[in-house]
């Protein structure tokens, strides 16, 4: 941390040494960040402190802003996929299929089952990805660095799945208009089954080293409270809303690609202290491992991609064989596909909560609007009240247990 320039104070935010404290305390400005590490992204907070009271904190955003919804007015529909990636890093799969079921609600094109149980299937992997790393990340923020050893392996073996399944590691851009990128490689039930079958015994391991260390579970449990008005207030929502006692998830209240079909449940914890989100989350990849299962078993046959040729790439065997399917593989790929004038929205339940894009045609090849409704930027506004009041050793424990990811914020 460093003492504040004062030309870059905003408004109501004291540079000054004001009166002396009892003790001998007194009030100073400082920057938290902007770093990397322990902001989980490009964060800049500002702090006025009361000794080890911090009285008031603004967060600073801003420092990775990529203009994506202004980017994705010049590429066509298609496009825009690979921008969406790029947002929420840790859940692309979920950023993907949150806007492609708008797109495809206003061209009114039907999914086939086993496009829809893949897209169920590698978000769901997404979600436990994310959790991973939340993990990891959060758990070192707290001084605990095996745990960040044993989480990023299970990551690198997701990551390894999704390599497998689009050829890209991170970058995925796997869910498309009409169905999934590609046909599921051959192995792929052997190699998401072995990554399943021993998922639930490391998922233990995090708990055998966690849930009993003392020095955990005092600087988690009844710190970072918010009540559940106050965080509906606000606007958040996903993990931290179901561990204010909550029961909302948007797969099973609203449910989208074929969710409805799947058995599942939805933790909820009420204590809404960053202990609670942590069993929320940890609970979340177990519950995400048991779709996954399903998923796999239920696998319906047929086609990965919709019938649709003037908007879905044709086979490469028949772009090569038949002459119509050329043709439309040359329109499609140089100028994009018509969608129906109108507007649509259709949420999903990302790792961090509710994403979805509100995308608007004019009836071009190009979206005319694409907003997006994001969940890290809904949860970073709950800071200023999970700060304030409390101690500045707390800040770090409270600034994780909300799983932001600044790109997902900037945009």
């Amino acid at each position: 941390m460093n003492e504040i320039d004062e030309t870059t104070v905003p408004a109501g935010f004291d540079t000054q040494v004001t009166e002396k404290l009892p003790g001998g305390g007194r009030r100073m400005v400082l920057n938290m960040g902007p770093q990397h590490p322990s902001t989980h992204g490009v964060l800049r907070i500002l702090l006025e402190l009361d000794g080890e009271i911090i009285q008031k904190a603004e967060p600073d955003i801003g420092f990775l802003h990529t203009g994506i919804e202004k980017q994705a007015e010049t590429l066509t529909w298609q496009q825009v996929v690979t921008l969406t990636d790029r947002m929420d890093y840790l859940s692309n799969m979920a950023n993907n299929l949150a806007y492609v079921l708008p797109v495809e609600k206003l061209l009114g094109i039907e999914i086939p089952p086993k496009a829809q149980w893949l897209r169920v299937l590698l978000t769901e992997l997404s979600r436990i990805n994310s959790h991973a790393v939340w993990l990891g990340t959060h758990a070192l923020d707290l001084g605990a660095m095996t745990v960040f050893f044993y989480c990023f392996r299970e990551r690198e073996d997701i990551l390894r799945l999704f390599e497998m399944f689009s050829g890209q590691r991170l970058m995925t851009s796997y869910i498309r208009i009409g169905g999934v990128a590609l046909e599921p490689p051959r192995g792929w039930e052997k190699a998401v089954g072995r990554f399943l079958d021993g998922l639930s015994e490391k998922i233990d391991e995090y708990e055998n080293l966690l849930n009993t260390n003392p020095i955990f579970l005092q600087r988690t449990q009844k710190v970072g409270y918010l009540s559940l008005e106050k965080l509906l207030d606000i606007g958040v929502t996903g993990p931290m809303i179901r561990a204010a006692g909550l029961n909302w998830d948007i797969r099973k209240s609203e449910p989208y690609s074929s969710y409805e079909k799947f058995d599942f449940d939805v933790p909820v914890y009420q204590d809404s202290d960053v202990y609670s989100r942590y069993r929320v989350r940890l609970e979340e990849m177990r519950q995400s491992a048991r779709i996954c299962k399903q998923a796999m078993d239920g696998m319906p046959d047929g086609a990965w991609k919709a019938d649709a040729p003037k908007v879905v790439l044709p086979d490469r065997e028949k772009m090569k064989t038949q002459m119509e399917a050329l043709i439309y593989h040359f329109k499609i790929v140089t100028e994009g596909f018509r969608v129906p004038a109108g507007e649509a929205y259709v949420p999903v339940e990302s790792p961090r909560g509710e994403i979805g894009f509100y995308a608007v045609s004019d009836g071009t090849s190009k979206p005319y609007r694409v907003f997006m409704r994001t969940p890290s930027f809904g949860n970073l506004q709950c800071l200023s009240a999970l700060f304030e009041g409390k101690l500045i050793s707390d800040s770090i424990a409270s600034l994780g247990s909300m799983d932001f990811v600044l790109g997902d914020v900037d945009r």
